[in-house]
């Protein structure tokens, strides 16, 4: 199942986050994409304001998507359209507390996990596989492993 995050409604969830938003952003991205990779789930995050240097519209981090409010709007206007635009919006879950967003989306048929709930299960998963992730990432040397981590089979 698809899941679109309100970026900065989770992160507005983390004490002190506005003090270094960028590095706010970085910790949600790393912690987002350890949850994608383990649960096996596409992510898109959508942040507020203007697009990251590092992290440009449309990249991806460790594969989670990253969009941006269009110019003059907000995420949740982005949130919305993303919704609206699918094949199946009763397959997408919007991670997001903000009551009118969770409405609309609900409206278009997507499901809702408000931003507690799914920082809760976020750090569930990464407990519980806290083992496995020191393996995820293989060493500088290891150039079998980054093929697997990106992948690739390393025998082709």
């Amino acid at each position: 199942m698809p899941y679109i995050v309100d970026g900065n409604n989770v992160m507005g969830q983390t004490p002190g986050w506005h003090r270094d938003k960028p590095r706010a952003r970085l910790e949600l991205l790393k912690r987002v994409a350890a949850f994608a990779r383990l649960r096996g789930a596409r992510v898109t995050i959508v942040f507020d304001g203007a697009p990251d240097q590092e992290f440009p519209e449309g990249s991806a981090f460790k594969g989670v998507k990253i969009l941006y409010a269009r110019r003059g709007s907000n995420a949740d206007d982005r949130i919305i359209e993303l919704v609206e635009s699918s094949r199946d919006p009763r397959g997408i879950t919007v991670v997001t507390s903000d009551r009118q967003l969770s409405v609309r989306v609900h409206q278009g048929g997507a499901n809702v996990s408000r931003s507690g709930a799914f920082r809760k299960q976020m750090e569930s998963i990464a407990d519980s596989h806290q083992s496995s992730a020191a393996e995820a990432e293989p060493d500088a040397a290891d150039l079998e492993g980054w093929l697997r981590y990106f992948g690739a089979d390393p025998d082709d």
